[in-house]
């Protein structure tokens, strides 16, 4: 049977509001965990005042007397049969038991060491429809103010403690009834358990055929033994495959439709149907899960492909002055970072989220083992960086001194400076030729100076440099 076991990670989970810290934890809530038996609660949380257990299987109170601050102990919905092991909780002001199974009435009379208790809740016991059932806790507890919500009056507690008793002997008649239908109840609730436990190894033995612990050789041996094993199994065979003809719908509706007692045993039954319910759906969901074909990450002609199953937002920056490439990804911001790997190759990279594949193709090659990733706090981002294989070396340009063609050094000149350029001082470096005094070669000119030809630099000489800056001769 599937028990939860109440151990400290259990309790640090629920402490999230004391930032997991149980020894100076005040309040705790344990609800609806299917809880069967309470064990180092007092040990691990002596301070604790608040304590919710309701919507379990606990079927004893135990372990808890040592928490002397307790003040608010709940209870409800569980298999609690007797009230016990509490007097060691001095501090006990209020105890819900609603809808337990409490019998023996006469167990409140513990609690009459709890002297600061003021409120207590029973309805929904058996214990709650016995006759004389108020005035008889109200007599015994003379500390309580409240019962199951309703106040005690003093009139009230003056007439139970007059009628004590008498009320007392009723409630020791009933007690005894109720012991002897319970312990019918047991035997009764064993016996089911022992039948669903016998076709449970049938339909083992049924479905894994084999050596059955039987003799394969028969006393009179005209009767093949198969017809005896034939005979035997017949019936049972029978009824199993009726059962197996309906569905599972209903099947479950059959369950729930079926009359029975509200007792702790049927309470255990219901649990049991719960947890094979979950592991056959669990068991369906790991076949889907077999049966889904792997993702393909890399071809068979080896080709990586670009992949994003977990559907995240990525951008991939080429660093070129600290030659590197940065991935930055995001990735869930409240995920824990123990369920991310990180896998970097020289050509590409992937990343497993939640068993998630993302994987990208780096556009060059990279260093794997130079490479690391960082998690942003504040985002949650991961960001991984990958040095470039091999160093990138940038050449810084220089001006040419000009050899051959001046030309040509003049234009290398102008594109390889960044300042403005201004406009030609010589309006003749630009102008036409005039055909007419194209044969003449000389000009007499009169009252205007001529401009003298330009002299153009030798290629020849090494040391020559040509200022633009610097305006042409006169």
């Amino acid at each position: 049977m599937f028990i939860i076991i109440f151990t400290e990670d259990l309790i640090r989970r629920n402490a999230e509001h004391n930032d997991s810290e149980i020894f100076s934890l005040e309040e705790l809530s344990l609800h609806q965990q299917e809880i069967q038996k309470l064990e180092n609660i007092d040990k691990w949380c002596q301070d604790l005042k608040i304590l919710y257990l309701q919507n379990n299987l606990i079927a004893k109170i135990e372990n808890i007397s040592r928490l002397k601050k307790l003040q608010y102990l709940n209870l409800a919905l569980n298999n609690i049969e007797k009230i016990e092991n509490l007097e060691g909780c001095e501090g006990l002001e209020k105890l819900d038991l609603t809808v337990n199974f409490v019998g023996e009435l006469s167990s409140i009379k513990i609690l009459q060491r709890n002297i600061h208790l003021k409120e207590i809740f029973l309805m929904g016991n058996p214990c709650a429809d016995f006759e004389g059932y108020r005035e008889f806790v109200v007599a015994t507890l003379q500390q309580l103010q409240r019962l199951d919500g309703k106040e005690i009056e003093r009139s009230e507690r003056i007439k139970a403690l007059q009628n004590y008793p008498v009320i007392e002997q009723k409630i020791r008649e009933q007690e005894k009834a109720y012991c002897l239908k319970r312990s019918k109840e047991k035997e009764e609730a064993e016996r089911k358990l022992q039948e669903e436990e016998e076709k449970e190894k049938q339909k083992e033995n049924r479905n894994n055929p084999g050596f059955n612990e039987r003799s394969y050789t028969s006393i009179d041996n005209t009767i093949p033994y198969s017809l005896l094993q034939e005979k035997d199994n017949q019936q049972p065979a029978l009824e199993e495959k009726k059962v197996s003809e309906k569905t599972p719908d209903e099947l479950d509706k059959e369950f729930w439709e079926k009359p029975t007692l509200f007792t702790p045993e049927s309470r255990l039954e219901t649990h049991r149907y719960l947890v094979k319910q979950r592991k056959d759906k669990e068991k369906l969901s790991d076949r889907k899960k077999k049966q889904k074909p792997p993702r393909t990450l890399i071809t068979a002609d080896g080709r990586v492909l670009n992949i994003n199953e977990p559907k995240l937002d990525f951008s991939l920056k080429d660093d070129e002055e600290n030659n590197q490439i940065v991935l930055d990804l995001a990735v869930y911001r409240f995920m824990d970072t123990s369920l991310i790997d990180v896998d970097v190759q020289p050509t590409y990279v992937r990343v497993m989220v939640k068993g998630k594949p993302f994987q990208l193709v780096l556009p060059v090659e990279v260093k794997p083992d130079s490479s690391f990733a960082k998690r942003s706090q504040t985002t949650g981002h991961l960001v991984i960086t990958m040095p470039k294989v091999g160093e990138v070396i940038v050449a810084k340009r220089k001006a040419c001194k000009p050899v051959k063609n001046p030309e040509g050094n003049k234009l290398q000149e102008k594109k390889g400076s960044k300042e403005v350029e201004k406009l030609e001082v010589d309006p003749s470096k630009y102008s036409f030729p005039d055909v007419t005094n194209i044969v003449q070669e000389k000009k007499t000119t009169s009252g205007r100076i001529q401009a003298k030809p330009q002299v153009v630099p030798c290629a020849e000489d090494p040391d020559f440099e040509d200022n633009l800056e610097v305006p042409p001769l006169i």
